[in-house]
């Protein structure tokens, strides 16, 4: 049996494995019985499955036994970039070249194993890409919502893994809210960025980082964030390690966010508990396009994640970022993308600011490999495609035909 879903503001629990929301409006997570855990409990499994008595299902079959067990590398070389010592949790080594993956792995045999019908995602990026080789790999159909204007070379990489592309005309921020509703009404689950699963198999991000540290701990993990999710992963791993009693002084997470869309940075810094959406007007365009978040549905939970650890949000732009995206390759020997290099453009602003000092041990979690920004985006998709106000009977009749 799952453990329970519970909300990290009110702390109410639910027993239903799959919802994804609180009565409150918050999103819930897993809260595993942690107390008896000790790092000799760890399976002798690769990767996240490591740490499966933590998470909410045994480790399953497909693609999701790739998950976790990235390198956690010592790189002496982004010492003076990053004005500290700097390590690196390289998660572009997933099977789709994303940290995504860690969180399928979890939510994608969860929804299977609880629901029959389709998965679904709404993502143009990672996520889309990890959902669908995720299912492909549980043979379950995939449905995958991405905007009408799509690049042709995203499309090409998330179509290699043949899911239902539906090019959707409307309000494309408005669709985390649909996706719910219509994994009421119709035969398919999708798992959005806070799926509570989805956030159990971030957790095991965290679990790496400090079970290689061991018995201390890193002084800081700087991420890119988005949605808030990821950074809502590594906070819950933090404190499943603290209710084992593994975690006396926990490393700061700091967030870090294009300054084109930054609406965690700008509620950290005026002090709000939750961000205000930015409008699409006052939204710029940005290279780090992956975390170009104007309405971060967790981003609640990743400011209180970043102040119950003592840590900040820092903005960047792209001039910063394209700057960090070469010292990681050039000192670093990364091929990382632009978002992921925000990490470093992130740390680098944090030590000017004095906040990260120069003997702090710090770990950039570049998120993604920058090779799949090379792709050539020639490749034929086939794709459907409707407007928002139609998507419900257009899904309905694609779901039924099959």
């Amino acid at each position: 049996m799952s453990p329970a879903l519970r909300c990290y503001r009110c702390g109410d629990r639910y027993r239903d494995p799959l919802r994804v929301r609180c009565d409150c409006g918050e999103p819930l997570w897993f809260e595993p019985d942690a107390a008896a855990f000790g790092w000799e409990d760890c399976r002798a499994y690769d990767g996240a499955w490591r740490y499966e008595p933590l998470l909410p299902i045994d480790r399953p079959e497909g693609v999701a036994r790739a998950a976790g067990g990235t390198p956690l590398v010592r790189s002496e070389g982004l010492d003076d970039a990053a004005g500290c010592r700097v390590y690196v949790k390289y998660e572009g080594e997933h099977p789709t070249g994303a940290y995504k993956d860690r969180g399928s792995a979890a939510a994608v045999p969860h929804a299977v194993a609880a629901a029959d019908g389709a998965v679904g995602t709404v993502s143009y990026g990672n996520m889309a890409m990890s959902t669908a080789a995720h299912a492909a790999s549980l043979d379950r159909e995939c449905v995958v919502l991405v905007p009408d204007d799509i690049s042709p070379v995203r499309l090409e990489l998330i179509g290699q893994y043949e899911p239902t592309i539906v090019r959707v005309d409307g309000d494309y921020g408005a669709l985390y809210g649909d996706a719910l509703d219509l994994s009421d009404e119709l035969p398919v689950r999708f798992l959005v960025s806070d799926a509570p699963a989805r956030i159990s198999g971030y957790a095991t991000a965290m679990f790496e980082i400090c079970e290689a540290f061991a018995p201390d701990a890193p002084d800081a993990v700087v991420l890119p964030t988005s949605s808030g999710g990821f950074a809502s992963g590594l906070w819950r791993g933090i404190r499943d390690l603290e209710a084992a009693g593994l975690l006396d002084d926990p490393p700061r997470l700091c967030l870090v966010q294009t300054a084109a869309s930054d609406p965690i940075t700008r509620a950290f810094e005026s002090g709000a508990t939750d961000p205000t959406p930015i409008a699409p007007d006052e939204t710029g365009e940005t290279i780090a396009h992956s975390i170009g978040n104007p309405d971060p549905p967790s981003g609640g939970r990743a400011l209180a994640a970043v102040r119950d650890t003592a840590g900040a949000v820092v903005s960047v732009d792209d001039d910063e970022i394209r700057a960090a995206q070469r010292r990681f390759a050039v000192d670093g020997g990364f091929c990382v993308e632009p978002a992921s290099a925000a990490s470093l453009a992130g740390a680098t602003r944090l030590s000017e600011r004095g906040e990260i000092a120069a003997d702090d041990a710090v770990v950039l979690v570049p998120t993604g490999t920058g090779f799949k920004e090379l792709g050539t985006g020639d490749a034929s998709v086939a794709t459907e495609r409707t407007n928002r106000s139609a998507l419900p009977e257009r899904l309905a009749s694609l779901l039924g035909a099959r």
